[in-house]
C-alpha cells in the first residue's frame, strides 16, 4: 500500500492571517487620518480593508483549493498596495508570501 503525503498549509494560513490583520488595522488608520486632516482619502482605506478581507477569505480556502487561495492572496496584495501609500507595505509582503507559497508549493 502506498503512503499518501499530506502537505501542511499552515505557513500560508499564518502569513495570510497576519497580513490581513495588519492590512485591516492600517486601512482603519488611513480612515482615521482623514478625520484628523487632509492626508489621505478614506476611499483608499476602504480598498485596503476590503483587500484584507479578501486575504482572510483566501486563508479559509488554502486547504481546500490552494491555487484559488494563492490567486486571492495575489489579488489582495495588489489592492492593498494600491489602497495605501507606504503604511501597508508590510501587509502586502505577508500576503504576497502567502500567495506565492500557495501557488508554487506542491
Amino acid at each position: 500500500m502506498k503512503k499518501i503525503r499530506i502537505l501542511s498549509r499552515n505557513f500560508e494560513m499564518i502569513m495570510g492571517i497576519i497580513g490581513s490583520v495588519i492590512g485591516i488595522f492600517s486601512g482603519s488608520f488611513l480612515i482615521f487620518l482623514k478625520s484628523v486632516g487632509p492626508a489621505h482619502t478614506p476611499f483608499l482605506g476602504f480598498i485596503a480593508i476590503l483587500a484584507s478581507v479578501l486575504g482572510l477569505a483566501s486563508t479559509y480556502y488554502v486547504n481546500k483549493n490552494p491555487d484559488m487561495a494563492g490567486i486571492g492572496f495575489v489579488i489582495a496584495t495588489m489592492f492593498v498596495i494600491v489602497g495605501s501609500d507606504y503604511i501597508n507595505v508590510i501587509s502586502a509582503v505577508f500576503l504576497l508570501a502567502a500567495g506565492v507559497s500557495a501557488l508554487f508549493r506542491k
